[in-house]
């Protein structure tokens, strides 16, 4: 039987593997592999939790419903850093060296390929998961080479949060384009209420942030980062037209420039402060932009609307969190109970009370009740439902950081946009060829 090894110990190893991490756990090219064959789920026993902080406190809710029935099966809640690269280069190492640690993985729904591909997450039974009454999309994005890895958790698309009674004292509407966003800012910015606002941020830290805004940014100017074989396509007019956009609102200050250093939680900050006309952010920020005990500063006056594009609405890339089991744990077969327990229906609902995060039932998106309470969601399915994913390629780790280093230097002025993505082209090209 393998040593069981602590977080601490995983941590550790991690940062002395350093940046080896980043390409490691390539298997060759970008193709799916054969089904494997269907692994027995055997082992009854306490498990880990392995996932980024919850500042809700609503899927800790669920882990301790589920401890409080199963007393000899407890949970462990392994907490892991917020950025979601330091996430994956974790749980990449803990499989590496087929630590057994980690027993149920927290998966960005764009690591599911790599994970499953490597065969360092196990294979589902899907006959015992309700796969059938979650929204196709997110189903999708927990299989690969036709077998389902993972469970889906919650889905995500991206939302243009606006200050909409600054637009109403202003005469102007949540934009479509992205010159609508421009010209609402110039008139927003013109109150004497707005004073020392800045117009739009998104993500643009150099993490996983900044691949789906630009991958965003592609789409909502009629392109994408990959063509439908696999092969990279980035040296395009429309993915140029994006990242001229992100680079030009850079530079003339529609973007702030402390936005360079923004993820998710520092948009929300920015936003719930009220130093922002309009955010690009996820839905799990509502509940806490809505707080009514005064720690938000704009509570009540803002509203949700799909991300602006080129000519029209724009493309969101689809987000959202899978539930897999690592291949090196012990107790699979509690592990697959937890994850039935976790994702069903009844818990997702419950979770909705603490948490914004969208679920993947698409039944909950038509619940009056809870419509009512988080009236974005007919908005957020829509996003969901006409998102594009971002590349499902093995090599994701490697893919990924390819972007955020051409993409980062493009938007902060050090390399010419069309520079950029020729180098990137090539670099893709080389990484998954």
């Amino acid at each position: 039987m393998r040593q069981r090894r602590h977080a601490r110990t995983i941590a550790a190893a991690t940062l002395a593997a350093g940046s080896m991490i980043a390409i490691a756990g390539c298997s060759g090219g970008g193709g799916e592999s054969a089904a494997p064959a269907e692994e027995e789920l055997t082992g009854r026993g306490p498990i880990t939790y392995v996932s980024s902080p919850d500042a809700s406190g609503a899927a800790q809710k669920t882990i301790d419903a589920w401890n409080t029935e199963h007393p000899d099966e407890k949970v462990e809640w392994i907490e892991l850093p917020l950025d979601a690269d330091q996430q994956r280069q974790q749980m990449v190492q803990n499989a590496q060296i087929e630590s057994d640690a980690y027993t149920v993985l927290n998966l960005d729904v764009v690591w599911t390929s790599e994970f499953a591909a490597n065969r360092w997450i196990a294979p589902l039974p899907e006959d015992e998961l309700p796969v059938d009454e979650m929204i196709p999309a997110t189903v999708d994005a927990a299989t690969y080479a036709d077998t389902l890895f993972a469970a889906p958790y919650y889905t995500d698309g991206a939302l243009l949060y606006s200050r909409t009674d600054l637009l109403e004292a202003a005469g102007v509407e949540a934009p479509q384009t992205w010159e609508e966003l421009q010209a609402a800012c110039d008139a927003v910015l013109a109150l004497p209420e707005a004073a020392g606002m800045s117009c739009y941020a998104g993500q643009f830290d150099r993490n996983e942030g900044l691949t789906v805004n630009f991958s965003e940014a592609v789409a909502s100017a009629g392109g994408s980062l990959f063509t439908a074989d696999g092969e990279p396509d980035v040296d395009t007019p429309e993915a140029l037209t994006a990242l001229e956009w992100l680079a030009d609102g850079y530079a003339s200050g529609m973007i702030p420039r402390d936005a360079i250093t923004f993820q998710e939680e520092q948009g929300r900050e920015a936003f719930q402060s009220g130093s922002l006309v309009f955010l690009r952010n996820w839905p799990y920020i509502y509940n806490a932009l809505n707080a009514d005990d005064g720690s938000s500063q704009v509570a009540g006056t803002f509203g949700v609307s799909p991300i602006p594009g080129l000519e029209g609405p724009g493309v969101s890339t689809l987000g959202g969190r899978n539930i897999a089991i690592s291949s090196f744990a012990e107790n699979k077969e509690t592990a697959l109970e937890f994850i039935q327990f976790f994702v069903s229906e009844e818990q997702e609902s419950a979770r909705l009370e603490l948490s914004s995060r969208a679920p993947v039932y698409s039944a909950l998106f038509e619940d009056a009740a809870v419509t009512g309470r988080l009236p974005y969601l007919p908005t957020l399915l829509t996003a969901v439902e006409t998102g594009q994913p971002r590349p499902k390629v093995v090599q994701y780790g490697a893919v990924t950081a390819a972007i955020q280093d051409a993409v980062y230097g493009a938007v902060t002025g050090d390399t010419a946009p069309e520079d950029a993505l020729s180098s990137l082209q090539s670099e893709l090209e080389e990484i998954v060829g």
